[in-house]
């Protein structure tokens, strides 16, 4: 279900496309705006700023990508996650969009239940949940704001997905998580990824720890999942 009270701004050309998000995002109790193009998109956010931006890639106009990178650049709308709806999957358009600052991507044609997961896991990552700016344990530092990691002091060079998960575990501490959970929690259960994935990026994290010491915290527990722990 959706977070309730979280309002979805939907700009997307095709008016029968924009009905058929409307009608699934109300039905997982989100509250709704439309939007044509960014013109419209710009009055809707005026009138009230939302929560989340599904964003259509290909507009006449000015594109998705045009108005995501307007968007991250006005202090007013920067922290507004946005969720870019792509009919092309082709590898350069998502790093382009990534590097506009969109925060995931669908692509069409999508299963209601994928994007319903795919918005509560971005929500998740962006409502602060009244959380730290820096969440620190024995000299690692996770500073949530400039998603910087430190080791002692040392910057500690990581993925987005690694940061991710390492700001997951930090928060998270001395609990086990399966891989679903991790999953879930880290990625929103996108249907594209498989649990092994876990296995590859948590092997990453660890690599990137490792020349600071703190590689032995996160802890693989046998037939279970994972755990991150001083207490090695």
């Amino acid at each position: 279900m959706g977070m309730s009270n979280k309002l979805i701004l939907v700009v997307e050309d095709e008016a029968p496309i924009r009905e058929m998000l409307k009608f699934a995002l109300e039905r997982a109790d989100f509250g709704v705006a439309l939007a044509g193009n960014a013109a419209e998109g710009r009055l809707r956010i005026a009138d009230q700023q939302p929560d989340l931006i599904l964003m259509d890639w290909m507009m006449p106009g000015m594109s998705g990508v045009e108005f995501s990178r307007e968007l991250k650049n006005n202090p007013t709308t920067r922290d507004v996650p946005i969720i870019m709806v792509t009919a092309r999957v082709e590898e350069e358009d998502k790093v382009r969009g990534l590097n506009v600052g969109c925060d995931d991507y669908v692509s069409k044609p999508f299963s209601f239940p994928e994007l319903i997961a795919r918005i509560n896991a971005v929500l998740r990552r962006s409502t602060p949940g009244g959380e730290e700016e820096t969440l620190a344990v024995a000299g690692l530092e996770v500073n949530a704001a400039s998603q910087r990691v430190t080791a002692k002091g040392e910057p500690v060079r990581l993925g987005p997905t690694e940061y991710r998960l390492l700001h997951f575990f930090v928060s998270h501490q001395d609990r086990v998580y399966t891989r679903e959970q991790v999953l879930d929690r880290v990625w929103g259960q996108s249907v594209y990824v498989e649990e092994r994935t876990v296995d590859v990026h948590i092997r990453r994290l660890r690599k990137a720890l490792e020349p600071h010491g703190f590689d032995a915290m996160i802890q693989t527990v046998r037939g279970t999942g994972y755990r991150f722990s001083e207490k090695v």
